[in-house]
């Protein structure tokens, strides 16, 4: 819904507050982008009335942020799916996001990790059964890619960011935050296992929000023969919600693992890591026990 007494003509924030500063507008937005896309069920997982979210729907689609799909003549029924303009308000829901996780549900520290047991660990193993919507990622050779292989396991890891040798690489200060190193020794040892992999039918792919000719610039460096995916513009992050920490003006993923089956339900979650090499390990025992092996 849009709001006259806070829409400043000569101010940005006032405007873009106008269109989205309702609360449930943006739990609407978050849940659109994690792949609920039908009244009935955007309905039962925000327990919102149907008045409500007929309001705001119908105020996002005035907007242009959302767009309706006809998927049933009948009865006529739509499906709701963000548009080019509704994406482009992902990092700020990605913004909120670890805003919240690291002032109202930690300590106020910039961490690329957590603690065990900690809210936001939580929230993370609560994908394990959640389905992965339809992606495909920016892979290193110009392309888009699944972050869903097609084999009877993907262990899709997640890692802050990795840099080849002489290039413009960590941001100031980067050794200073718990959590980030270990990027490049957790990829190859993936690289180094990858046959343990195989042999349980299972394909290795790590994503991060680097742009895609820094992770082809790491990959051939470090000759990874898997792929890279660049979640640069967070769409998988969000809709998964997955932990991040901001550093010198770019969202970065916190380091975890996900291992997901063929049809695309995430089967084990491995977060936090404090052993990034040692991960790689964890992950193949998970494989294992999943498979009764």
């Amino acid at each position: 819904m849009r709001y006259p007494e806070v829409a400043d003509g000569d101010c940005a924030i006032a405007q873009a507050l106008g269109v989205v500063g309702d609360w449930w507008t943006l739990l609407v937005l978050r849940d659109l982008a994690g792949g609920i896309t039908r009244f009935s069920d955007l309905a039962d997982e925000l327990g919102i009335s149907r008045k409500v979210l007929t309001e705001r729907l119908n105020a996002l689609v005035e907007h242009e942020v959302v767009e309706r799909r006809p998927y049933s003549d009948r009865p006529p029924r739509s499906e709701y799916h963000l548009t080019e303009k509704g994406r482009g308000l992902l990092p700020v829901l990605v913004a909120l996001q670890d805003w919240g996780d690291r002032f109202l549900l930690g300590d106020g520290s910039l961490t690329a990790t957590t603690k065990p047991g900690s809210a936001e660990a939580a929230r993370v193993h609560g994908l394990v059964g959640r389905r992965l919507p339809p992606h495909r990622l920016a892979d290193r050779r110009n392309g888009r890619t699944d972050p869903v292989a097609d084999t009877e396991w993907t262990v899709l890891y997640c890692f802050p960011g990795a840099w080849a040798p002489r290039t413009p690489g960590h941001p100031p200060g980067w050794e200073t935050i718990p959590g980030t190193s270990g990027c490049t020794l957790e990829s190859s040892t993936f690289r180094d296992r990858l046959p343990d992999f195989a042999e349980r039918g299972a394909t290795v792919q790590g994503v991060s929000t680097q742009r895609p000719d820094q992770l082809d610039e790491f990959a051939a460096h470090h000759r990874i023969p898997f792929s890279l995916l660049s979640d640069q513009d967070l769409e998988l992050t969000m809709a998964l919600r997955l932990p991040t920490f901001r550093t010198a003006g770019v969202d970065r993923l916190k380091r975890l693992s996900l291992v997901i089956d063929r049809a695309r339900t995430i089967r084990a979650v491995l977060y936090p890591i404090s052993d990034p090499a040692g991960s790689v390990a964890d992950a193949l025992a998970h494989l294992d026990a999943l498979s009764g092996t």
